[in-house]
Protein backbone atom coordinates (compact mmCIF):
# COMPACT_ATOMS: atom_id res chain seq x y z
CA UNK A 1 0.00 0.00 0.00
CA UNK A 2 1.49 3.42 -1.21
CA UNK A 3 1.53 6.33 1.72
CA UNK A 4 0.10 9.65 0.15
CA UNK A 5 1.91 12.48 0.14
CA UNK A 6 2.15 15.04 2.53
CA UNK A 7 1.08 18.27 0.99
CA UNK A 8 1.78 21.37 2.80
CA UNK A 9 -0.69 23.40 1.42
CA UNK A 10 -3.81 20.67 2.20
CA UNK A 11 -2.16 21.15 5.65
CA UNK A 12 -2.19 24.61 6.05
CA UNK A 13 -5.88 24.42 4.83
CA UNK A 14 -6.86 22.04 7.40
CA UNK A 15 -4.73 23.73 10.27
CA UNK A 16 -6.87 26.50 9.56
CA UNK A 17 -10.30 25.18 9.38
CA UNK A 18 -9.59 23.53 12.86
CA UNK A 19 -8.58 26.73 14.03
CA UNK A 20 -11.82 28.24 12.99
CA UNK A 21 -13.73 25.60 14.54
CA UNK A 22 -12.46 25.87 17.67
CA UNK A 23 -12.74 29.43 18.15
CA UNK A 24 -16.56 28.93 16.83
CA UNK A 25 -16.98 26.74 19.79
CA UNK A 26 -14.75 28.63 22.12
CA UNK A 27 -17.33 31.73 21.48
CA UNK A 28 -19.76 29.45 21.89
CA UNK A 29 -18.85 27.46 25.17
CA UNK A 30 -18.00 31.05 26.61
CA UNK A 31 -21.50 32.35 26.29
CA UNK A 32 -23.38 29.64 27.22
CA UNK A 33 -25.59 30.56 30.75
CA UNK A 34 -26.62 27.28 31.59
CA UNK A 35 -27.13 26.57 35.32
CA UNK A 36 -26.22 24.29 37.44
CA UNK A 37 -28.91 23.33 38.93
CA UNK A 38 -30.34 20.56 37.19
CA UNK A 39 -33.36 20.22 34.60
CA UNK A 40 -36.69 19.15 36.70
CA UNK A 41 -38.67 21.22 39.00
CA UNK A 42 -37.87 20.89 42.57
CA UNK A 43 -38.40 22.24 45.96
CA UNK A 44 -35.90 22.29 49.38
CA UNK A 45 -37.51 20.75 51.97
CA UNK A 46 -35.67 20.55 55.07
CA UNK A 47 -32.01 21.94 55.18
CA UNK A 48 -29.11 21.21 58.03
CA UNK A 49 -26.16 23.61 58.11
CA UNK A 50 -24.88 23.02 54.22
CA UNK A 51 -27.22 20.35 53.40
CA UNK A 52 -30.51 20.63 51.77
CA UNK A 53 -33.00 17.85 50.94
CA UNK A 54 -34.87 18.11 48.15
CA UNK A 55 -38.38 17.35 46.73
CA UNK A 56 -38.62 17.00 43.08
CA UNK A 57 -42.32 17.72 41.92
CA UNK A 58 -44.08 14.87 39.91
CA UNK A 59 -44.69 14.75 36.65
CA UNK A 60 -46.77 11.38 35.94
CA UNK A 61 -49.53 9.03 38.04
CA UNK A 62 -47.88 8.20 41.36
CA UNK A 63 -46.99 4.65 41.52
CA UNK A 64 -47.83 4.43 44.63
CA UNK A 65 -44.60 3.33 46.37
CA UNK A 66 -42.77 4.51 49.41
CA UNK A 67 -40.30 7.95 48.22
CA UNK A 68 -37.04 7.23 46.57
CA UNK A 69 -33.98 9.25 48.49
CA UNK A 70 -30.98 9.94 46.25
CA UNK A 71 -27.79 10.23 47.65
CA UNK A 72 -24.87 10.93 45.98
CA UNK A 73 -21.15 11.81 46.63
CA UNK A 74 -19.52 14.68 47.99
CA UNK A 75 -16.62 15.19 45.31
CA UNK A 76 -19.06 16.66 42.56
CA UNK A 77 -22.74 17.98 42.36
CA UNK A 78 -25.11 16.20 41.97
CA UNK A 79 -27.07 17.87 39.42
CA UNK A 80 -25.31 14.83 37.17
CA UNK A 81 -28.25 12.80 37.54
CA UNK A 82 -30.67 15.65 36.17
CA UNK A 83 -28.60 17.13 33.54
CA UNK A 84 -30.83 17.80 30.88
CA UNK A 85 -34.60 16.44 30.30
CA UNK A 86 -33.07 13.71 27.95
CA UNK A 87 -30.46 12.64 30.00
CA UNK A 88 -31.57 12.61 33.49
CA UNK A 89 -31.89 9.52 35.84
CA UNK A 90 -34.02 11.74 38.17
CA UNK A 91 -36.66 12.23 34.86
CA UNK A 92 -36.60 8.56 34.30
CA UNK A 93 -37.74 7.90 38.17
CA UNK A 94 -39.96 11.06 37.96
CA UNK A 95 -41.10 9.53 34.45
CA UNK A 96 -42.26 6.05 36.34
CA UNK A 97 -44.28 7.93 38.78
CA UNK A 98 -41.73 7.57 41.97
CA UNK A 99 -41.31 9.77 44.22
CA UNK A 100 -37.84 11.64 44.44
CA UNK A 101 -35.72 13.21 46.89
CA UNK A 102 -32.10 14.21 46.63
CA UNK A 103 -29.58 14.93 50.02
CA UNK A 104 -27.40 17.83 48.20
CA UNK A 105 -24.42 18.08 50.62
CA UNK A 106 -24.05 22.05 49.31
CA UNK A 107 -20.14 22.85 49.30
CA UNK A 108 -17.91 22.56 52.59
CA UNK A 109 -15.82 25.48 53.45
CA UNK A 110 -13.02 25.98 56.36
CA UNK A 111 -15.41 26.07 58.99
CA UNK A 112 -16.20 22.66 57.95
CA UNK A 113 -12.88 20.69 58.11
CA UNK A 114 -13.96 19.00 61.12
CA UNK A 115 -17.00 17.13 59.73
CA UNK A 116 -16.48 13.47 60.15
CA UNK A 117 -18.14 10.08 58.58
CA UNK A 118 -20.42 10.25 61.56
CA UNK A 119 -22.29 13.93 60.67
CA UNK A 120 -22.70 12.46 57.54
CA UNK A 121 -24.35 9.33 58.19
CA UNK A 122 -25.74 10.19 61.45
CA UNK A 123 -26.81 13.53 61.08
CA UNK A 124 -27.14 14.83 57.64
CA UNK A 125 -28.80 11.54 55.95
CA UNK A 126 -30.32 10.49 59.30
CA UNK A 127 -31.81 13.67 59.38
CA UNK A 128 -33.13 13.61 55.73
CA UNK A 129 -34.66 10.65 56.10
CA UNK A 130 -35.60 11.16 59.38
CA UNK A 131 -37.88 14.11 58.05
CA UNK A 132 -39.32 12.41 54.75
CA UNK A 133 -40.72 9.79 57.18
CA UNK A 134 -42.16 12.19 59.47
CA UNK A 135 -43.62 14.61 57.00
CA UNK A 136 -45.22 11.63 54.56
CA UNK A 137 -46.51 9.59 57.91
CA UNK A 138 -45.00 6.35 57.03
CA UNK A 139 -42.34 4.14 58.63
CA UNK A 140 -39.51 3.71 55.74
CA UNK A 141 -38.06 4.30 52.52
CA UNK A 142 -36.49 3.40 49.48
CA UNK A 143 -33.01 4.76 49.57
CA UNK A 144 -30.71 4.71 46.53
CA UNK A 145 -27.49 5.58 46.61
CA UNK A 146 -24.74 6.63 44.01
CA UNK A 147 -21.14 5.95 43.79
CA UNK A 148 -19.64 7.72 47.40
CA UNK A 149 -23.34 8.07 48.71
CA UNK A 150 -24.14 4.44 47.98
CA UNK A 151 -21.40 3.73 50.29
CA UNK A 152 -22.74 5.94 52.52
CA UNK A 153 -26.23 4.52 51.89
CA UNK A 154 -25.00 0.80 53.35
CA UNK A 155 -23.30 1.89 56.42
CA UNK A 156 -26.36 3.84 56.88
CA UNK A 157 -29.32 1.13 56.01
CA UNK A 158 -26.51 -1.20 58.22
CA UNK A 159 -27.34 0.85 61.54
CA UNK A 160 -30.98 1.85 60.61
CA UNK A 161 -32.29 -0.80 59.23
CA UNK A 162 -36.06 -0.86 60.13
CA UNK A 163 -36.00 3.08 58.20
CA UNK A 164 -34.74 1.39 54.78
CA UNK A 165 -37.28 -0.81 52.99
CA UNK A 166 -34.86 -1.39 49.87
CA UNK A 167 -31.77 -0.38 49.13
CA UNK A 168 -30.48 0.40 45.96
CA UNK A 169 -26.77 0.55 45.53
CA UNK A 170 -25.52 2.50 42.08
CA UNK A 171 -21.59 1.95 40.65
CA UNK A 172 -20.93 1.66 44.63
CA UNK A 173 -17.43 0.57 46.22
CA UNK A 174 -17.82 -2.12 48.36
CA UNK A 175 -14.20 -3.82 48.13
CA UNK A 176 -12.01 -1.11 48.11
CA UNK A 177 -8.86 -3.22 47.20
CA UNK A 178 -9.11 -4.95 43.92
CA UNK A 179 -6.33 -5.04 41.42
CA UNK A 180 -8.73 -3.05 39.26
CA UNK A 181 -9.34 -0.52 41.40
CA UNK A 182 -6.71 2.32 40.65
CA UNK A 183 -7.45 4.95 42.98
CA UNK A 184 -7.17 2.17 45.57
CA UNK A 185 -3.24 1.46 44.51
CA UNK A 186 -2.65 5.45 44.28
CA UNK A 187 -3.16 6.44 47.73
CA UNK A 188 -2.12 3.12 48.95
CA UNK A 189 1.41 4.77 50.23
CA UNK A 190 -0.11 8.36 51.10
CA UNK A 191 0.14 10.10 54.53
CA UNK A 192 -3.42 10.63 54.43
CA UNK A 193 -3.00 11.66 58.53
CA UNK A 194 -0.40 14.22 57.05
CA UNK A 195 -2.51 15.44 54.12
CA UNK A 196 -5.38 16.05 56.15
CA UNK A 197 -3.61 18.12 58.65
CA UNK A 198 -3.76 21.40 56.55
CA UNK A 199 -7.55 21.49 56.24
CA UNK A 200 -10.16 20.95 53.63
CA UNK A 201 -9.10 19.04 50.48
CA UNK A 202 -9.04 21.44 47.45
CA UNK A 203 -11.99 19.80 45.11
CA UNK A 204 -10.11 20.50 42.29
CA UNK A 205 -7.58 18.21 43.64
CA UNK A 206 -9.46 15.38 43.85
CA UNK A 207 -11.16 16.17 40.53
CA UNK A 208 -7.55 15.97 39.01
CA UNK A 209 -6.92 12.56 40.10
CA UNK A 210 -10.22 11.09 38.34
CA UNK A 211 -9.24 12.76 35.09
CA UNK A 212 -5.97 11.58 35.58
CA UNK A 213 -7.31 7.81 35.70
CA UNK A 214 -7.44 8.23 32.31
CA UNK A 215 -5.96 11.44 30.97
CA UNK A 216 -5.87 11.53 27.10
CA UNK A 217 -9.45 10.79 26.31
CA UNK A 218 -10.62 12.69 29.50
CA UNK A 219 -8.61 15.77 29.16
CA UNK A 220 -7.64 15.99 25.28
CA UNK A 221 -9.23 13.66 23.11
CA UNK A 222 -12.76 14.98 23.82
CA UNK A 223 -11.77 18.88 22.64
CA UNK A 224 -10.66 17.56 19.45
CA UNK A 225 -13.35 15.51 18.86
CA UNK A 226 -16.15 18.21 19.40
CA UNK A 227 -13.99 20.40 17.41
CA UNK A 228 -13.86 18.23 14.49
CA UNK A 229 -17.42 17.11 14.70
CA UNK A 230 -19.08 20.59 13.86
CA UNK A 231 -21.23 20.12 16.89
CA UNK A 232 -24.72 21.53 16.81
CA UNK A 233 -26.20 24.20 19.48
CA UNK A 234 -27.75 21.58 21.10
CA UNK A 235 -24.65 19.04 21.24
CA UNK A 236 -22.70 21.98 22.70
CA UNK A 237 -25.30 23.11 24.71
CA UNK A 238 -24.83 19.00 25.80
CA UNK A 239 -21.06 19.54 25.94
CA UNK A 240 -20.90 22.61 28.07
CA UNK A 241 -23.50 21.38 30.68
CA UNK A 242 -20.97 17.76 31.35
CA UNK A 243 -17.55 19.68 31.53
CA UNK A 244 -19.40 22.64 34.01
CA UNK A 245 -20.09 19.93 36.45
CA UNK A 246 -16.70 17.74 36.23
CA UNK A 247 -15.06 21.12 37.41
CA UNK A 248 -17.61 21.81 39.50
CA UNK A 249 -16.09 19.89 42.19
CA UNK A 250 -16.32 21.33 46.08
CA UNK A 251 -13.86 20.74 48.78
CA UNK A 252 -14.38 17.92 51.08
CA UNK A 253 -14.34 18.14 54.75
CA UNK A 254 -10.19 17.24 55.95
CA UNK A 255 -11.54 14.80 58.88
CA UNK A 256 -14.16 13.27 56.61
CA UNK A 257 -11.79 12.97 53.89
CA UNK A 258 -9.28 11.54 56.45
CA UNK A 259 -11.79 8.84 57.58
CA UNK A 260 -12.82 7.56 54.45
CA UNK A 261 -9.80 6.93 52.41
CA UNK A 262 -8.00 5.89 55.96
CA UNK A 263 -10.81 3.41 56.66
CA UNK A 264 -11.90 2.51 53.40
CA UNK A 265 -9.15 2.58 50.52
CA UNK A 266 -6.60 1.86 52.96
CA UNK A 267 -8.00 -0.74 55.56
CA UNK A 268 -10.76 -1.72 53.33
CA UNK A 269 -12.45 -2.02 56.78
CA UNK A 270 -16.41 -1.86 55.33
CA UNK A 271 -15.63 -5.53 54.13
CA UNK A 272 -13.24 -6.29 56.59
CA UNK A 273 -16.10 -5.92 59.18
CA UNK A 274 -14.00 -3.60 61.47
CA UNK A 275 -16.11 -0.53 60.46
CA UNK A 276 -17.38 1.92 63.33
CA UNK A 277 -19.76 4.87 63.21
CA UNK A 278 -20.47 6.92 66.17
CA UNK A 279 -19.05 4.19 68.24
CA UNK A 280 -21.10 1.39 66.53
CA UNK A 281 -19.85 -1.49 64.33
CA UNK A 282 -21.44 -1.41 60.84
CA UNK A 283 -21.71 -4.80 59.54
CA UNK A 284 -23.18 -5.34 56.39
CA UNK A 285 -24.74 -8.91 57.64
CA UNK A 286 -27.09 -6.54 59.31
CA UNK A 287 -29.07 -5.51 55.44
CA UNK A 288 -31.92 -7.93 55.54
CA UNK A 289 -34.22 -5.78 53.05
CA UNK A 290 -34.07 -6.33 49.20
CA UNK A 291 -30.84 -4.63 47.71
CA UNK A 292 -30.80 -3.98 43.95
CA UNK A 293 -26.78 -3.34 42.70
CA UNK A 294 -26.51 -1.32 39.64
CA UNK A 295 -22.53 -1.14 38.47
CA UNK A 296 -20.87 0.12 34.99
CA UNK A 297 -19.12 -2.80 33.40
CA UNK A 298 -16.77 0.05 31.61
CA UNK A 299 -16.22 1.76 34.91
CA UNK A 300 -12.99 3.00 35.72
CA UNK A 301 -13.21 4.73 39.02
CA UNK A 302 -15.54 2.04 40.27
CA UNK A 303 -14.47 -0.67 38.49
CA UNK A 304 -17.13 -4.43 38.57
CA UNK A 305 -14.69 -5.77 40.59
CA UNK A 306 -15.36 -3.63 43.38
CA UNK A 307 -18.72 -3.13 43.29
CA UNK A 308 -20.04 -6.94 42.57
CA UNK A 309 -18.63 -8.87 45.60
CA UNK A 310 -21.17 -6.93 47.56
CA UNK A 311 -23.28 -10.24 47.03
CA UNK A 312 -21.33 -11.90 49.56
CA UNK A 313 -21.68 -9.58 52.43
CA UNK A 314 -25.32 -8.63 53.02
CA UNK A 315 -27.29 -10.77 55.08
CA UNK A 316 -30.05 -10.77 52.17
CA UNK A 317 -31.84 -13.36 50.25
CA UNK A 318 -33.15 -11.26 47.90
CA UNK A 319 -30.60 -9.65 45.95
CA UNK A 320 -30.59 -8.58 42.27
CA UNK A 321 -27.57 -7.58 40.27
CA UNK A 322 -27.81 -5.35 37.30
CA UNK A 323 -24.53 -4.93 35.14
CA UNK A 324 -24.77 -1.73 32.53
CA UNK A 325 -22.91 -2.00 29.52
CA UNK A 326 -21.58 1.96 29.83
CA UNK A 327 -19.34 3.95 32.28
CA UNK A 328 -18.88 5.60 35.23
CA UNK A 329 -20.45 8.82 34.10
CA UNK A 330 -22.49 6.89 31.79
CA UNK A 331 -24.82 5.50 34.17
CA UNK A 332 -26.64 8.87 34.95
CA UNK A 333 -26.41 10.56 31.24
CA UNK A 334 -25.89 7.67 28.50
CA UNK A 335 -28.69 7.29 25.92
CA UNK A 336 -28.40 3.56 27.27
CA UNK A 337 -28.26 3.71 30.51
CA UNK A 338 -31.78 6.41 30.27
CA UNK A 339 -33.46 3.79 28.57
CA UNK A 340 -33.36 1.13 30.48
CA UNK A 341 -31.99 2.15 34.32
CA UNK A 342 -34.77 4.23 35.81
CA UNK A 343 -37.36 1.44 34.33
CA UNK A 344 -35.68 -1.56 35.94
CA UNK A 345 -35.73 0.34 39.14
CA UNK A 346 -39.08 1.10 39.41
CA UNK A 347 -40.25 -2.39 38.44
CA UNK A 348 -37.78 -4.02 40.65
CA UNK A 349 -39.44 -1.46 43.26
CA UNK A 350 -42.89 -2.48 42.06
CA UNK A 351 -42.12 -5.88 42.57
CA UNK A 352 -41.14 -5.02 46.47
CA UNK A 353 -44.36 -2.40 47.30
CA UNK A 354 -44.60 -1.64 51.29
CA UNK A 355 -46.34 -3.87 53.42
Amino acid sequence: MSERAFDPSRAAADLAEFAQRAAAMQQALLASSESGDGASARDAVWKQDKVTLYRYRAIARPAGLPPVLVVFALVNRPYILDLAPDRSLIRGLLDAGLDVYLVDWGRPDGGDRFLALEDYVERYLDGAVQEILATQGIGALNLLGVCQGGTFSLCYTALHAPQVRNLIAMVTPVDFRTPEDLLSRWVAGIDIDLMAANGNIPGQLLNNAYLALRPFRLMQQKYVDLVRSGASAAKLAEFVRMERWIFDSPDMPAELFRQFVKGFYQENRLVAGTLEIGGRKVSLRDIGQPVLNIYATQDHIVPPSASVPLAQYLGTRDYTAMPVDTGHIGMYVSAQARDTVPPAIAAWLAARPAD
